[in-house]
């Protein structure tokens, strides 16, 4: 079972960065490609970025790119998601996301899913 525990979430504000934490149980950790997903009040979850096992390939929506960067360290079987330039319309629950294929993770397929944590982004 691939545990996964998110934290960073917080509140900012606008123009501001926050950087997320997921850290997975070491068991599978290395074999999976990682995501995150968001929800914001009264919306469905969206995609937000992923990387595969390897850390070579990285997907992102396109309302965070240049803004967001996800990263991951097998060493710590953590993945980050280091967010700049915060606008309110980021405010969402995170969730980190484990799959073997990214590209299911870029579809909101996922075999693991975290608890999420709160970003809040004041205007």
């Amino acid at each position: 079972q691939v545990q996964l525990v998110e934290s960073g979430g917080g509140l900012v504000q606008a123009g501001g960065s926050l950087r997320l934490s997921c850290a997975a149980s070491a068991r599978i950790f290395r074999n999976y490609a990682m995501g995150w997903f968001r929800q914001a009040p009264g919306k469905e979850r969206a995609f937000v970025a992923a990387i595969d096992w390897s850390g070579q390939s990285t997907y992102y929506t396109d309302s965070v790119k240049g803004r967001f960067t996800i990263s991951r360290d097998n060493a710590k079987n953590t993945v980050y998601l280091q967010m700049n330039s915060l606008k309110p319309e980021d405010t969402a629950v995170y969730y980190c996301a484990a799959d073997v294929s990214s590209r299911k993770l870029v579809g909101l397929e996922y075999s693991y899913l975290g608890q999420g944590t709160q970003v809040t982004v004041s205007s």
